[in-house]
Order: C-alpha cells, then sequence, then structure tokens
C-alpha cells in the first residue's frame, strides 16, 4: 500500500544518505516531454518562467520584526512579524515553507490528476491508470460499500495459520500488498560493494513512533501509549474482533510491541553506518536470531534463492525472534490484524481512516483535522505511481531556464566546497586529495529522471480503491526484488518530482533535487542572487555537505563504505563534531525537552558546512565586485536573510514533541541559529558581545 511504499522510500533514503527536510545535470533531455500522448494533452502548456515572487528582491521584508535585535533573537529579528500572525491550517501538525510549497505541489499535481480523471483515457495508458487510481481513491460511496469485505480476505491468511510457522509464511507472502511490518527490508546497494544489490533489512514492528514511546516516564509519552492501546482496541473491533476480546488483546499487543521497543537499538545507534553494516547469509538468521521460521519466511518473501543479507540492527533482531517465540500464535495474529488495518486503512470505510488518524494525526501529531480526501488522494497516486504524474509535473511546472540556473548554482557550490577542502588546516595532504577527488566525481540530479518507470505491468481498474493500491504496492515490489543480481541502477530516483525535499546519497556518490523545491523563497531565477545562495544555495551546499559529514565522510570516491581517513583527520573531526553536538544540545524547544545533538548531529553539519560553502560560492559570484545595496541592505545582509527564510515554520506541541524525539534533525525553527557558528555573520549585523547569541570565536565551530 501506498503508506508502506512511502515508508520503504524513506528508509533507503535514510540508509543510503540523508534528506533535507537530504557533475550537474547538462540540458534538458527528450525524457522532459511526456510520452504518454492522452495524458499530456489533458494538461496546458508550461508557462513563462515566472517572476520574482516576493518583493523586489526575492525576501519578504514585510515579515521582519527589526524591533528585536538580530543578535538577541535572530529568527524573530528575520522572521517574527511573519511568524506572529502564522496559524497552523488545521490539518497540519506543523506549517512552514516546505508545507506552504507542499501545497502548491499538490495543488498542480490535483490539476495534472483531475484532468487525467476526465480525459477517458485508452486502456492501459498511463493517463488511464492515473485518473482511474485518483477516481477509485475519491469514490467513497464505493469504499463504504464493500465494508471491511477486502481486508477481512487479506486477513484470512493470518487467522488460518496454526502453526508459527504458517505464521512466518504469512507474514512473508503479505509482503507484496498490505502487511504488518515485522522485519521488513528494502533491496539497497550493498555499501562495502556499490555496485550490487543486497536485501538490507531494518528493525520494525511497532505502532508507535519510537522505542520512547513505550519505555520513557516522560508524562506525555505515556498518555500517548495509554491511547495508542485504547486505538488498538477499537481498530481490532473495526476488524471483526468481537468487542468484548478487544480490550484484552490490545493490551497483548501492546505488550508484545513494548518486548521489541526493549530490544530496538535506538535512533542515534541506528544511524552510525558502520554498526548498521552487518552481513548475514541465509543460515545466519536461524543461528543468531532463533525463535522466528525464517526460512518460511524469506521463501515466501521471494528471497528463497538469496544467500547474502545485511541485517542493520543484529540484537534487535535477535530479542524480536526471542519475543515472537514466547509469544501466544493468537496474540501474533491479532497483531497482525491491528497492523495490516492500519496499513489498509486509507481505502477502507471512512470509520478506519478516522480512527487511524485520530491516533497518528491528533494524538501524535496534534492535528485537529484530517486533510480533505482530495490531498490523501493526490499522496496515494504520487506514492503509488508518482513518475507517470512526474512527467507531466515537469512539462508544466519546471522551465528549461530553471534547470540551467540550479545547474550553475550546482557548479558554484561544488567549487567552493573543493576550495574548502584544499585549504583545511585540520586534514592532512594525504586525505585531502581523497576527499577532493570524491568531490569531483559527484554527480549532480536536478529536476526529474533521465528515465521513468515503466508501469506497463500494473493493472489499475475504476472502482476498485482497495485492489488498486494493493498491485501498485505488488508492482513495486516485484520491481524490487528483479533488482538482485542486476547491475545498479545510477539513474533511479528515490523522490519525484513533485515532492518538496532534497537527498544525498553517498553510496551513489550523488546528489538530488526535485523540481518541486526549486522555487521560491528556496529558488527564484529572476530573484538576487544573494537570496538565492542564502536559499536554494544553502540547500545544495547541505547535501553536498552530508558526504562529508559524520556519516557521509566514510564513503570514499567510487561510494564504498571504508576507512579512508588518518587517524589523525578523524580525531580532529570528531573533536569538532563533538563541540557542534554540545552546541546543539543546549537548545531547549520545549520546557523539558532539548535538542539531541548526537542524534542531529549528521544535519547540523550539513547545515553549518552548507551554509559556509554558498556563502563562498555567493562571494565568488560576485566576480571581486561589491555587492550592491539593495532596499538598505547589503549583500550579506540579504544572504543570510534568504537563509532564514526557508525556516519559517510553527509547530503544535505534540508534533514538535515528536520531531524531538524521532526526528535526525532539529527542529526548523532553530536551524537559522547556525548562523552564530559563521563569522560573516557578526559584522553583517553588529552582533557584539552580551548579545544572547553572541559566540566568542574560539566557540565558533567551523569544521569545513
Amino acid at each position: 500500500m501506498f503508506e508502506r511504499n512511502e515508508m520503504l522510500r524513506v528508509m533507503m533514503i535514510l540508509a543510503a544518505g540523508t534528506a533535507l527536510a537530504g557533475c550537474a545535470a547538462g540540458t534538458v533531455p527528450p525524457a522532459v516531454v511526456a510520452t504518454d500522448v492522452e495524458l499530456a494533452t489533458a494538461v496546458e502548456a508550461a508557462p513563462e518562467a515566472p517572476k520574482p515572487e516576493i518583493d523586489t528582491f526575492g525576501f519578504d521584508t514585510a515579515g521582519m520584526d527589526r524591533s528585536v535585535r538580530p543578535g538577541d533573537d535572530w529568527v524573530q529579528f528575520a522572521n517574527g512579524t511573519f511568524l506572529r500572525t502564522l496559524e497552523i491550517p488545521s490539518d497540519k501538525p506543523a506549517y512552514g515553507m516546505f508545507n506552504r510549497l507542499d501545497d502548491l505541489s499538490r495543488e498542480r499535481t490535483r490539476e495534472i490528476i483531475e484532468a487525467a480523471a476526465a480525459s477517458k483515457a485508452t486502456a492501459g495508458t498511463n493517463a488511464q491508470k492515473v485518473g482511474d487510481y485518483y477516481s477509485s481513491f475519491m469514490d467513497e460511496a464505493a469504499i463504504e460499500s464493500l465494508g471491511a469485505a477486502p481486508l477481512v480476505e487479506d486477513l484470512a491468511p493470518f487467522k488460518a495459520a496454526r502453526t508459527k510457522a504458517d505464521f512466518a509464511r504469512v507474514v512473508g507472502e503479505s509482503l507484496d500488498g498490505f502487511d504488518p511490518g515485522l522485519f521488513p527490508f528494502f533491496i539497497g546497494q550493498d555499501v562495502k560493494a556499490p555496485d550490487r544489490y543486497v536485501p538490507i533489512f531494518f528493525q520494525a514492528g511497532l505502532g508507535m513512533p519510537d522505542r520512547d514511546y513505550y519505555l520513557s516516564k516522560d508524562p506525555k509519552l505515556v498518555d500517548a501509549r495509554n491511547k495508542y492501546v485504547t486505538h488498538v482496541a477499537k481498530m481490532l473491533r473495526l476488524s471483526g474482533v468481537p468487542e468484548a476480546q478487544a480490550a484484552a488483546k490490545a493490551r497483548a499487543i501492546f505488550n508484545l510491541e513494548r518486548k521489541f521497543a526493549q530490544v530496538h537499538w535506538t535512533r542515534v545507534e541506528s544511524r552510525d553506518d558502520d554498526k548498521t553494516y552487518n552481513k548475514w547469509s541465509r543460515s545466519d538468521f536461524a543461528r543468531k536470531a532463533p525463535g522466528f521460521d525464517w526460512n518460511a519466511y524469506l521463501s515466501a518473501a521471494g528471497l528463497g534463492g538469496q544467500q547474502d543479507f545485511i541485517v542493520s540492527q543484529p540484537s534487535a533482531f535477535a530479542g524480536m525472534a526471542k519475543a515472537v517465540a514466547s509469544t501466544p500464535l493468537q496474540t501474533l495474529t491479532d497483531w497482525a490484524i491491528y497492523h495490516t488495518a492500519r496499513d489498509a486503512a486509507g481505502v477502507l470505510p471512512k470509520a478506519f481512516t478516522e480512527e487511524r488518524f485520530d491516533f497518528t494525526g491528533r494524538v501524535l501529531s496534534g492535528t485537529p483535522e484530517l486533510e480533505p480526501r482530495w490531498k490523501r488522494g493526490v499522496n496515494a497516486v504520487n506514492a503509488s505511481i508518482g513518475e507517470a504524474v512526474g512527467e507531466l509535473y515537469v512539462s508544466k511546472y519546471f522551465p528549461p531556464e530553471t534547470k540551467a540556473e540550479a545547474d550553475r548554482l550546482v557548479r558554484n557550490l561544488i567549487a567552493s566546497m573543493d576550495t574548502r577542502l584544499a585549504n583545511l588546516p585540520w586534514m592532512t595532504a594525504q586525505t585531502k586529495v581523497k576527499a577532493r577527488e570524491k568531490l569531483a566525481s559527484f554527480r549532480a540530479k536536478i529536476g526529474y529522471p533521465d528515465k521513468w518507470i515503466d508501469y506497463s505491468p500494473l493493472t489499475i481498474q475504476r472502482g476498485d480503491a482497495y485492489g488498486n493500491a494493493e498491485r501498485a504496492t505488488a508492482f513495486e515490489y516485484r520491481r524490487e526484488l528483479n533488482k538482485l543480481g542486476k547491475p545498479v541502477d545510477r539513474d533511479e530516483w528515490f523522490m519525484t518530482p513533485m515532492t518538496v525535499n532534497a537527498y544525498a546519497n553517498p553510496p551513489m556518490n550523488e546528489i538530488v533535487f526535485p523540481a518541486a523545491i526549486l522555487q521560491p523563497p528556496f529558488f527564484d531565477p529572476n530573484a538576487d542572487d544573494a537570496v538565492n545562495y542564502g536559499g536554494i544555495g544553502a540547500v545544495i551546499g547541505h547535501e553536498i555537505s552530508h558526504h562529508f559529514d559524520d556519516q557521509g565522510r566514510k564513503y570514499d570516491p567510487r561510494g564504498r563504505l571504508t576507512d579512508w581517513w588518518t587517524p589523525a583527520d578523524v580525531k580532529a573531526f570528531e573533536a569538532y563534531a563533538t563541540k557542534l553536538a554540545e552546541q546543539y544540545s543546549l537548545y531547549e524547544p520545549l520546557t523539558g525537552t532539548f535538542i539531541n545533538g548526537r542524534l542531529a548531529l549528521g544535519e547540523n553539519i550539513a547545515d553549518l558546512a552548507g551554509l559556509l560553502v554558498s556563502h563562498d560560492a555567493y562571494r565568488l559570484s560576485l566576480g571581486g565586485k561589491q555587492a550592491p545595496v539593495i532596499d538598505g541592505f547589503t549583500g550579506d545582509q540579504r544572504f543570510f536573510l534568504g537563509h532564514a527564510q526557508i525556516w519559517r515554520i510553527k509547530y503544535r506541541e505534540a508534533a514538535l514533541k515528536r520531531q524531538l524525539v524521532t526526528g535526525p534533525h532539529s527542529p526548523g525553527h532553530f536551524r537559522p541559529y547556525v548562523v552564530r557558528n559563521l563569522d560573516e555573520w557578526y559584522p553583517a549585523f553588529d552582533v557584539q558581545p552580551g548579545q544572547k547569541l553572541y559566540l566568542a570565536p574560539t566557540d565558533r565551530v567551523r569544521i569545513w
């Protein structure tokens, strides 16, 4: 289902590198022109490149609060008036610039999809599949008329299991549809042999976001887990479990998941690429994680002939298998019923969708209202057959001049990073040579893939929302399994062009920027260069520098996980990294809850390096000339303001709590404070000792 597809896509990105919210391409290839003629004619021709969207030079000066000194509260100075008037929409857990662009992207995508739905396209074309998938999702009457019948059919094999071997087999068989997610995997690069694919397993099995939600004494998390048990009982009742049994079964499910949580690795442990690289053979599963029938599971999952695997958290797998062995089969079945129903809820009657949202939206994120159905429909299409829509999106909304300007920025940022590497005082000469070699071999993917996924084997039927979601998942699952034994596809993307984000992929030695993020306030080809470098330039620098953060630095120029730094380099780097982690760990976004500086370390290093490199690139772009003063702002001032503007955001309390517990990023409204480490920020805004944000030069961290 699309929810599971999204989870696996995120896991691929996190395993390979990291997302932002993560050689330059040439001219626009023919692939940007829609190959599906019927779908292409359903939308209008691409407009000309837009004029600068924000004020005279690309920055919202009205959103500032000039009554605050920049050195006392940089975020309020740059964004205070905007933030005071910003209201979080009722269907959002938080709202900021990423959300604003995501809303715009979905509005545009909706136009494309609804045009396809009305086009009466020929069967088998992308237009037919996109239109019928969306129309089926939007047909609530048809979904309500079927009730839970499609789910009951999928649950039947679990209910028919008579042994734990049967249970393991059914869990494996369910992976190509709605599934409970016990021991999930994806097909990714073997990072120590990055030219081959391997199944990569990762810990799962929880219904709440993280082990802390089960184990912490934090009152907010205790409240969440009490409400979780109530939620599980309601989902079980909707799935056909007698009301008299639901509460006890829900408590047993929670107790099982608590056992899983007790053996789960922490998020800090799970982001260590050395620790998570654990090569297992097929026989190792039974030997190292006894208690679960791995042969039955792997064979049913389509991995019967596979002999080597990567297990990211081996002790968690051992502990979870032990928990499965000690748990009654009926509880395992009930656990699978709940998780399968939750996975399928989006294409089941309203009662399922509302109950899932009541917990995942209202309780975990504090969001008052469920998104309108059309937004969920767009999400479902994008998650299941997104590249079919992406072809049309870029032909309409990503003009060649935008791509060309983005190419120019990327080249300048890479050149600036190269200069910094060449002049690093703490890095040894031999490591510098390899680091610059790695940078020179970078590939930047901008806007959209060079080739699109072929959806011709996928059948989409109007009026069958549940079946369409299952078939789309099965199609993607088979596409993933088919990678095994094949050369690594270095043209593959893990985000659609409509995604407002970016990512770095160290095993591919690439940085990726979907079309949708290349828009104001991040990027406007007609805006002032200073604002663009502060916005998208810092994003580009962020992704470049991920290849040199505390994990990305472990990958050599071939994209191979290996130890290529000298001990002296590692020692110097780790001293800087520790200092940055300690700096961020002092920030307290919620009373009593601080940023986890170790968990957010990679992202904070990338924020710092990205801004440094982008500022260098901006200065270089001036060609030795003095930057003009525009509306009373110098070039450096416009650069730093442009950066602050992309992080305008507000959170609901529950969403912020979740971000602090689980997120590898610092909360968005704290990310602009990275400027405290840049010497150039201080004279730009006359920041002096005694002001709240002032850091003495010796306390400023400048890794790169």
